[in-house]
């Protein structure tokens, strides 16, 4: 009997521990910043310059998350880590967030603890190959070496594709991307395969990127977004509408450079949205009712985000495709506020 009293007590000790432990917003604004986590270097999505700085699309969602919370968007630390590592470095509480190009997977939503935000890119696995090997296509690879990181689902879309067209192949694997890139630039294998967007970054970095080509094959679904804790609906609430608000944004026609004049909108959907009205949508998650305002004002929509660090008009040159708003024939879409 005393043996069960004690184990109550602890449960008890446990709980109201539990209870009292601060939340992921608390401990962010005790610190005064938010710690990101990113890959180690991928051009358009989380890259550092040679002083340091950040730049990327998943880089921008970070920005926006401390632009809701402080009003400030660079209120911000980078932690960039491997494929490896990174699902760890989230748990452990060493980062805030994940925002590194990572796949949204079953396994990855159900058995690590972990609660993807949304969809911040959908993308697809694609294949590089130099042009002198003479391949037009996937098919025509049997037998080839493939360079591939490890800890992705990378490795194991390419064994399925190749096991279900009955071709044979042989990977070669590392944990650090830019050791996957080197080794297909100094020609260990045949073929450097990861994410389409990821294909077209990891090209830039080879000597000759135009001795190089993308096979058409698009062999999997690969939706990419922010990942945080499970446990925590107030960080997971937060994580996703400031991800809908880059999205509701675009859709409004708000942008960085017009925001301040929107704000005088008599249209009572953006009055809601910039925090113009009495609804008081930003105290609802825990933020200032001028949330929204500020990842606009600081950082742009997702149409600026896509634009500036992967678009058309940049190095990677990557269409909008599925990725453009619903209203313009993409699958991008976000809920209202309201």
């Amino acid at each position: 009997m005393k043996f069960k009293k004690v184990l109550l007590g602890l449960a008890v000790v446990a709980c109201t521990a539990s209870a009292q432990a601060a939340t992921t917003l608390e401990t962010i604004k005790e610190k005064g910043y938010l710690q990101c986590g990113v890959s180690q270097g991928l051009p358009g999505f989380s890259n550092p310059d040679d002083k340091g700085n950040w730049t990327g699309l998943d880089v921008d969602y970070c920005r926006a998350l401390a632009a809701a919370i402080f009003g400030d968007a660079e209120k911000v630390r980078f932690t960039p880590l491997s494929a490896k590592e990174r699902f760890t470095a989230l748990s452990s509480g060493e980062i805030d967030v994940l925002s590194r190009n990572t796949t949204w997977s079953m396994t990855r939503d159900t058995q690590l603890g972990l609660n993807f935000v949304g969809v911040t890119y959908y993308d697809g696995q694609g294949m590089m190959v130099p042009k002198s090997l003479g391949a037009t296509s996937a098919k025509e690879l049997d037998g080839a070496k493939i360079c591939v990181n490890t800890g992705t689902t990378t490795e194991l879309n390419i064994t399925d594709y190749f096991k279900t067209h009955n071709m044979g192949f042989e990977l070669v694997a590392f944990e650090k991307s830019d050791e996957v890139i080197a080794a297909y630039g100094a020609g260990r294998c045949d073929v450097y395969t990861t994410d389409r967007s990821g294909v077209a970054a990891e090209r830039l970095k080879l000597a000759n990127p135009d001795d190089h080509m993308v096979l058409p094959e698009i062999i999997s679904k690969e939706p990419l977004g922010p990942v945080v804790r499970q446990g925590d609906d107030q960080w997971f609430n937060i994580g996703r509408w400031v991800y809908y608000a880059l999205l509701n944004a675009e859709e409004f026609g708000i942008t960085s450079a017009n925001v301040d004049e929107m704000a005088n909108s008599e249209n009572p959907e953006i009055k809601r949205f910039l925090g113009k009205d009495d609804s008081k949508f930003g105290e609802g998650i825990g933020l200032g009712n001028d949330w929204a305002y500020n990842i606009v004002k600081l950082v742009g929509n997702y149409g600026e985000i896509y634009d500036r660090n992967v678009g058309p008009d940049t190095p990677l040159k990557l269409e909008r495709g599925v990725n453009a708003l619903w209203t313009e024939g993409g699958i991008q879409y976000a809920p209202p506020v309201r």
